[in-house]
């Protein structure tokens, strides 16, 4: 079963088309997590990013515990490289550099989706 989040941000005013750009170029990282044993323990199923003036969503459809998930995806180079490229146009300062900041960073700025959903429901 997934659960669905959302993260949000902003960005500093006047950087909306540089954060357009970098989202143009983002490679997708690997989106399977798995622990210390080689076993699956969750997933990234799927990602949208929203932009809005300066302020930025990221959704994620995630299986597993969004703790797990977030510390895979900060230890993913090309989340490293975007959030790297990004980190000079956020408004509230944050440490991605390592695991633990990224799991900070997507337990500060999530939200819990409340309800979803799909035709076939």
């Amino acid at each position: 079963m997934s659960d669905f989040y959302a993260l949000i941000w902003t960005v500093k005013p006047g950087t909306e088309e540089q954060v357009d750009e970098i989202f143009s170029s983002y490679e997708a990282p690997d989106p399977i997590v798995k622990d210390a044993d080689g076993n699956e323990i969750g997933a990234l199923k799927a990602t949208q990013v929203f932009r809005k003036d300066n302020t930025v969503v990221r959704v994620m459809e995630v299986e597993g515990s969004l703790v797990d998930v977030s510390r895979h995806l900060g230890a993913q180079p090309q989340i490293q490289d975007i959030e790297s490229k990004l980190d000079p146009l956020i408004e509230t300062p944050r440490d991605m550099s390592n695991p633990q900041g990224a799991a900070k960073f997507f337990m500060d700025t999530s939200m819990k989706c409340l309800i979803h959903r799909r035709l076939t429901d």
